[in-house]
């Protein structure tokens, strides 16, 4: 079993209750959730006009090697009404697999860490309650220490 670390987001419908089968969908043979961080409303980056998100990070235990984990999530996000019109566009549901181990995975499709998580302070404040001295395994900057290089962005804890 390894343990992977994933985001949840959401901005379209009910997002609390759209996290909260999300997770409930996660928990599989193959896949345990561990630990959850609790619940941030965060402003949108890239995209700027569209509703703010709900975030949370999921620490899970799985035996799913990480192509088989991102099909996996892939499977969840269609079936709660993910379409994707839009790149970071508004969106139902998106789960994001920030790390998985200490594994670095570069294939199209998939890179490991989040190519773009030390950017993202709706990724790392949820990140930092469940592994704050995790250290990313290439820059080797723990998630603390990402954090506070983004505290400008807004984020607040629901």
């Amino acid at each position: 079993m390894k343990i992977a670390y994933l985001s949840l987001g959401s901005n379209v419908g009910d997002r609390d209750k759209l996290l909260a089968r999300t997770l409930e969908r996660l928990a599989s043979d193959d896949i345990r959730v561990v630990r959850v961080s609790n619940v941030y409303e965060t402003e949108p980056r890239d995209v700027p006009d569209q509703p703010w998100f709900l975030n949370q990070v999921v620490e899970i235990e799985t035996s799913l090697f990480p192509k088989q984990l991102l099909a996996r999530l892939q499977k969840i996000e269609i079936g709660m009404g993910r379409v994707r019109m839009e790149a970071r566009g508004p969106r139902t549901v998106d789960i994001d697999i920030l790390f998985y181990g200490n594994a670095i995975v570069s294939t199209p499709g998939l890179e490991i860490p989040h190519p773009r998580l030390s950017d993202r302070r709706f990724v790392l404040e949820p990140l930092a309650e469940l592994a704050p001295e995790f250290r990313h395994p290439r820059t080797r900057q723990t998630v603390r220490e990402m954090l506070a290089a983004v505290r400008h962005q807004k984020v607040h804890r629901v």
